[in-house]
């Protein structure tokens, strides 16, 4: 009778799991789909002026080849404005090097960080304060991205082409060590599987509005609607947070893939991904503290859950169980298969898949316990 019991309630779970997965699959494939491609968009009549803007702390090991890719752009009006957010390192000399000869380069010093602000809302504050008015588009992009020369002309068509008023391109992630293979992938996963961004590109739903701060370019009357980053000043996620405000108000939110035209390579060991994941994750959910723990554990038993089923019914010699389990497999693996192709992410995070799940749920108890413990730190300062 035991046996029966449990076999039950695996049956019963399992067919849990395989409606959640042909959701995710189904809202996955719609995103693949519909999501426009950067390089896709006509080019318009007039190319309006932009102002690119990266906040730079510490950031000597990327902020070169960052911003000698700006400064590659193919595009007719353009200036690249880098604030230097008191580093410690090397970045002040090398944005003095660069900016010698360039004069599309523009370096600010941050004033000092006032009270009831984060750091990197501060830097991006400042950056949009100091562009001329007359400048209409405003590119925000992180120092730890690089660009094809190709990808601002590409940006400003689409939005143009879309009539949005925020696009938001997914950089393509490089993952070159195992640690970044194990922890990188969750947020590709997490935006292109369950966000419905198919839809919302046309219904404006700021609780499932989405934006990555690595590549955020707004009309600037768009951004000034929506309180730009002084509306998010205290927000760890200052980009997902700006996405809701936009949504709000009712301006045309436009997510894409950056396949191929913007890179980034977020973290470059296993501290520094634990450190930046271990900030953030717990603030995506808003600090939601029953929502964050019932979801994390889910995502465990819907994706983990079945790859035991299989072991499980396989060793029991379970032939219905069995193929449940499988077709769940399957579905994960699909699923995962989608997001690796719209990303452009490494083909081996495929097989990894499973471990990658598992780590990014001990990730995400780690952020909780950093958060309620007071404990994170993200480039010399406190976030309380």
């Amino acid at each position: 009778m035991a046996d029966l019991a449990s076999l039950l309630t695996w049956d019963s779970q399992l067919r849990g799991i395989l409606l959640y997965l042909v959701v995710i699959a189904v809202n996955t494939l719609l995103n693949w789909l519909s999501l426009p491609r950067l390089g896709n968009s006509p080019a318009p009549q007039n190319w309006p002026a932009v102002a690119i803007l990266v906040p730079a702390r510490d950031e000597e090991a990327n902020i070169r080849r960052c911003v000698t890719s700006l400064l590659a752009q193919d595009y007719p009006a353009f200036s690249v404005w880098v604030l230097d957010d008191a580093s410690t390192d090397a970045t002040p000399q090398i944005l003095a090097e660069l900016s010698a000869a360039e004069p599309r380069l523009h370096v600010l010093q941050s004033a000092p960080l006032p009270q009831g602000w984060l750091g990197k809302n501060w830097a991006c504050h400042q950056l949009a304060e100091n562009v001329p008015a007359e400048v209409p588009l405003l590119l925000f992009v992180d120092a730890d991205t690089w660009h094809a020369p190709t990808m601002l002309r590409h940006s400003v068509a689409a939005l143009q082409a879309h009539q949005a008023d925020l696009l938001s391109a997914l950089p393509q992630q490089e993952t070159r060590t195992l640690a970044e293979m194990l922890t990188v992938p969750l947020l590709p996963w997490a935006l292109l599987s369950h966000f419905p961004l198919w839809l919302t590109r046309r219904v404006r739903w700021p609780r499932l509005s989405a934006a990555v701060g690595q590549h955020m370019l707004w009309r600037r009357s768009a951004y000034q609607q929506a309180g730009g980053h002084a509306a998010v000043r205290h927000e760890v996620v200052e980009d997902m947070a700006l996405a809701r405000q936009a949504a709000q108000r009712g301006l045309r939110l436009l997510f894409l893939p950056g396949r191929g035209q913007v890179f980034c390579q977020m973290y470059h060991s296993t501290a520094d991904a634990i450190a930046g994941f271990g900030k953030n994750l717990f603030s995506v959910f808003e600090r939601r503290l029953l929502t964050y723990i019932f979801v994390w554990l889910w995502l465990g038993i819907a994706f983990l859950g079945p790859w035991l089923a299989l072991f499980w019914s396989w060793t029991a010699r379970l032939t219905t169980t069995f193929s449940s389990a499988l077709v769940a497999v399957v579905l994960t693996l699909l699923i995962w298969g989608m997001v690796v192709r719209m990303s452009g992410m490494h083909p081996l995070i495929l097989p990894l898949s499973p471990v990658i799940v598992l780590s990014s749920i001990l990730l995400a108890f780690h952020s909780l316990g950093q958060t309620l413990t007071r404990r994170t730190v993200w480039k010399g300062r406190r976030i309380s």
